[in-house]
């Protein structure tokens, strides 16, 4: 994980209609970048939708929501239609800024262990330092726990 206080890696990355996002075009804005690790699996669609509902709350403080994962721009085109949601989810199919961020960790899940995203959340203000990483994300609770922090 990154560490408090430093500057956040910028990016490029694709969203689900193929529109490049950098992090540096959000400055002057604070952005929440959430890492997940599966389009359409319950807990991400929980957390996605979740921020999708407070998505005029956040934009009140001043706020972008970022989505990422490895998934592709296909497949964030149909989790974005099919739950109706209102913020880019960025691809990352190289896991370059996955891993940019330290998200990409060895996972244990039924005494199976393999690589993947961690779910993690990153607050970064408006010059693009970093003020809160979060890697203990319950999914469902990581858009209000996020909007309670601004």
């Amino acid at each position: 994980m990154l560490e408090i206080g430093t500057t956040a890696p910028d990016f490029e990355l694709p969203d689900q209609s193929g529109t490049l996002h950098t992090l540096s075009q959000y400055r002057g804005q604070k952005v929440i970048l959430y890492f997940y690790p599966k389009d359409s699996t319950p807990g991400c669609t929980k957390q996605a939708c979740g921020y999708s509902e407070l998505s005029s709350a956040f934009m009140e403080q001043n706020t972008v929501v970022l989505g990422i994962s490895k998934d592709s721009i296909a497949s964030h085109q149909k989790f974005s239609q099919k739950n109706q949601l209102s913020f880019p989810i960025l691809s990352d199919p190289d896991r370059a800024v996955i891993e940019a961020y330290d998200v990409w960790h060895e996972k244990k899940l039924c005494g199976k262990v393999s690589m993947g995203v961690v779910r993690t959340t990153y607050l970064i203000d408006e010059q693009g330092v970093i003020v809160l990483a979060n890697k203990n994300v319950k999914a469902a609770e990581d858009a209000e726990q996020m909007l309670g922090k601004l």
